[in-house]
């Protein structure tokens, strides 16, 4: 490894940790209500609902979106991505969840230098902040593919280890049996245009918007 891969892979696995004061931990996209009407209730159910959302949900349009952003980011700029990206959201909570952790996501690079900075729009949404920053810091996009859609999968398996409950050792399984639709996504993503845009999802869509309206929660989204 040089110095200068050893310092772009500190900073994803920063950027993408849960330290990252983006406010993840807020929102359980939908998932917390899926709970509640019995739909997930086991470590089974949570990596077949992470699943669906990897490869046909909003974790792989969120993919495309990031691959796009990059892309964008490299030819000197991400609007028109984030313009979509906020076209796509479903929901008014799916909105604040993707734009004011994408707004959040921006602020944190500050940390570093205004070169960490990438050219979009105040606001845009998380996956399109995320690959700007990518391609303006010299992250490969596969790379930050991979560890976007691990944070994503970390963040909910959190709150479904919170909400079912489930042990951190069922969390972690989780993750473990994760690994492959997640390798398998960040790749095809990677290869993905704006035609690859697409969800099927359609549970995970409801439970996010019957959620907003649940009289007792934890979680937004």
């Amino acid at each position: 490894m040089t110095e200068a891969s050893g310092h772009t892979l500190l900073r994803l696995m920063t950027w993408l940790s849960p330290a990252f004061p983006v406010g993840a931990f807020s929102y359980s996209h939908g998932i917390e209500r899926a709970i509640e009407e019995g739909v997930i209730g086991d470590r089974a159910g949570l990596v077949g609902w992470l699943g669906e959302l990897l490869v046909r949900g909003s974790g792989w349009n969120d993919a495309v979106l990031l691959a796009e952003s990059w892309r964008q980011a490299k030819a000197g700029g991400a609007s028109q991505a984030a313009e979509l990206a906020e076209a796509l959201v479903g929901s008014r909570e799916r909105h604040m969840e993707t734009t004011l952790q994408g707004e959040a996501f921006i602020a944190g690079l500050a940390s570093w230098s205004n070169k960490a900075r990438p050219a979009v729009p105040e606001g845009a949404p998380y996956p399109v902040a995320v690959g700007a920053a990518a391609a303006q810091n010299g992250i490969a996009v596969e790379a930050a593919l991979t560890a976007y859609l691990h944070a994503f999968d970390s963040n909910l398996v959190q709150a479904a280890v919170r909400l079912v409950p489930l042990g951190q050792k069922d969390g972690v399984a989780a993750l473990a049996a994760l690994e492959e639709t997640v390798l398998a996504t960040a790749a095809r993503a990677a290869g993905s245009t704006l035609d690859d845009l697409g969800s099927s999802a359609f549970m995970s869509e409801i439970m996010a918007m019957r959620h907003e309206t649940q009289y007792s929660r934890v979680f937004r989204s």
